[in-house]
């Protein structure tokens, strides 16, 4: 559930007894584990931990003026929920995040890059720890540009113009170049 707390204090106190000891303690693990250049906060209704823009100034670029989200920690109706960006975007993060759950004998409730639980005896919270402590702030940012490149987009997001794809394709020959230079060659050879 989206709260509308403006701090990570007021969120903790809008919370029932029960919730809050949970959400508590997955927020100490996530905290002791964090890299120096995230910052957490309130962010979406949720706790989040970003990459600020003091780091990565061109912000999340579907929301420039929002700072570039890593994970979040938030009680839904039913749920705890830990949302691990690092985890989504990036394959073989997934699949060594889902091996070292599966090692832990505990049941995995994962949607895209949320985990579930219901209770925090039912997460695997060293998993959680070594998640975060993996997803150092600086790697983090450069395989988010690498997979906004992949989508043939900028570092700010934006979608590549053709005059600069044109630029990448400009060096490379075309078939007839490429007959060109070698007849050239050819020519040069036999004198």
């Amino acid at each position: 559930m989206k709260s509308k707390a403006t701090t990570v204090k007021a969120y903790l106190a809008s919370l029932p007894a029960d919730r809050r000891a949970g959400i508590e303690a997955v927020r100490t693990v996530i905290r002791r584990n964090l890299d120096k250049h995230y910052e957490e906060s309130m962010l979406y209704g949720m706790i989040g931990y970003a990459v600020p823009h003091r780091v990565w100034p061109l912000g999340y670029h579907c929301d420039p003026s929002k700072p570039l989200m890593m994970a979040a920690l938030s009680s839904q109706k039913n749920k705890l929920t830990v949302y691990l960006m690092s985890v989504y975007s990036d394959k073989k993060e997934r699949a060594w995040f889902q091996k070292a759950w599966a090692k832990t004998g505990k049941k995995l409730d994962i949607g895209g890059c949320c985990i579930r639980f219901t209770k925090v005896e039912d997460a695997a919270l060293d998993v959680i720890g070594e998640a975060i402590r993996r997803t150092p702030a600086k790697a983090y940012v450069e395989r988010y540009v690498q997979t906004l490149a992949s989508t043939g987009r900028g570092p700010d997001g934006k979608k590549l113009k053709p005059a600069d794809a044109a630029k990448k394709t400009a060096s490379k020959p075309t078939k007839k170049s490429a007959k060109k230079t070698t007849a050239k060659a050819a020519k040069k050879s036999s004198k």
